[in-house]
């Protein structure tokens, strides 16, 4: 399974670059990040396709190691609305929070190491449920759910 720091730096890079999508390995982690990053609204529009284009059609008739998922990188007024995504839990210091350390990091004050989310910032937690995988913050706070701390956008 690949690592949340592949697609943290290259989300990131592809912003800076001012890419207009990006594919990346289409992996159930891959694509929880990212449909975070939609409903965030950093990211416009997410598409399972192939290494040559975004298609769905394609995407059931090739193998696994051609499938991909296509985002939308979305920006307002020619600046990329993602400044920066940033990973907490690294695979030497794996970050693990309890509901009183979300709900401190969500409302403004710092929990662990971590500082704390600012506005229009949000941060990925992976939970150890099945029915809710990938959730943001402030979502596993109203869910009453604990889990590991990924990474942070703003």
């Amino acid at each position: 399974m690949p690592l949340p720091y592949d697609l943290c730096a290259r989300v990131q890079n592809a912003f800076r670059a001012r890419h207009r999508w990006i594919a990346v390995d289409h992996t159930t982690q891959n694509l929880g990040i990212l449909s975070i990053l939609l409903r965030a609204g950093f990211v416009s529009n997410i598409t399972r396709g192939t290494i040559a284009a975004p298609s769905p059609q394609d995407f059931n008739r090739v193998g696994d190691a051609q499938r991909r998922i296509w985002a939308d990188l979305k920006y307002r007024d020619d600046r990329p609305v993602l400044n920066g995504m940033e990973l907490i839990s690294k695979p030497s210091r794996r970050v693990f929070m309890d509901i009183g350390e979300i709900r401190r990091l969500c409302s403004g004050r710092r929990a662990q190491t971590i500082k704390p989310l600012g506005m229009g910032e949000i941060a990925v937690v992976h939970t150890k449920s099945k029915e809710h995988e990938w959730l943001e913050a402030r979502e596993a706070l109203q869910l009453n759910l604990d889990g590991e701390v990924i990474c942070r956008a703003r």
